[in-house]
């Protein structure tokens, strides 16, 4: 599932392509939406709230997507011929652009006033306006017992880790995916470093945490499963967790 970096390029890739101008297209090929129709209205702005992203039109309508594992959004230009596809779930288009969604695991349709009804269960987002450093920190202390690795992935507690995130920054606190949250000594420092990672990957692609660029050198961990840590040489290791596999160094982040 793409990581919280990605949603926010997303959405303003998809911001910068339809905000402030009318729609001449819109295609839905979803079932329960075949019918609507947003021809003639005005997107005003596309924004992301941890992994959902709002397309929101003058009308008081917004289109609702999450790209859950596999989706992905393209912008083209109008003029270019898209091949059609059985992946595409959505398309929006105006007179400059075309927006293309393949894959996405929601795409809905829902009033802008509404949208909390979405993401009220969210906690706060490493990447929004909102972010509250000192309320992720109290929802990942909740459940003390639960492992931090599963707690971090839990968007009820801070929304925007995915997989990779999770296993890079417990890698750099030197914390086991297994440790249990409430004894981790600082939260407020795991969160903080979370957010210094997704802000420094978020306005290109990939998700570079060891400051190289060079192909296979971009993680500490994550992807790494027998290959040796790059601190101390001891293989790597991995395992399912709450439905993911984690990557840890057992030296480095010993249980």
């Amino acid at each position: 599932m793409p990581e919280g970096d990605v949603v926010w390029y997303t959405a303003r890739r998809l911001h910068e392509a339809l905000a402030g101008r009318t729609l001449t297209r819109s295609d839905f090929r979803v079932p329960g939406l075949a019918t609507a129709d947003l021809t003639s209205e005005v997107v005003t702005e596309t924004v992301s709230r941890g992994k959902h992203l709002f397309t929101r039109t003058g009308n008081g309508l917004t289109v609702h997507t999450h790209l859950r594992m596999d989706g992905t959004w393209r912008v083209r230009p109008a003029a270019e011929r898209i091949r059609d596809s059985h992946r595409i779930r959505l398309l929006l288009a105006n007179e400059d652009w075309q927006a293309i969604g393949y894959q996405l695991g929601v795409v809905e349709l829902i009033h802008t006033s509404e949208e909390t009804k979405v993401t009220g269960h969210l906690g706060p987002d490493l990447l929004g306006p909102d972010w509250d450093r000192d309320e992720a920190v109290r929802r990942l202390n909740a459940e003390p017992d639960r492992p931090i690795g599963e707690a971090l992935l839990d968007q009820r507690n801070l929304a925007g880790i995915g997989n990779v995130y999770k296993a890079e920054v417990l890698f750099l606190r030197g914390l086991s995916p297994w440790q249990p949250a409430g004894d981790v000594t600082d939260l407020g420092a795991l969160a903080d470093l979370a957010k210094r990672l997704l802000e420094a990957n978020k306005e290109r692609f990939g998700h570079i945490t060891t400051g190289s660029m060079r192909r296979g050198e971009e993680h500490w961990v994550y992807g790494r499963r027998g290959r040796p840590c790059r601190r101390c040489g001891t293989p790597i290791r991995s395992a399912g967790q709450q439905d993911r596999i984690t990557f840890w160094c057992p030296s480095c982040q010993p249980g």
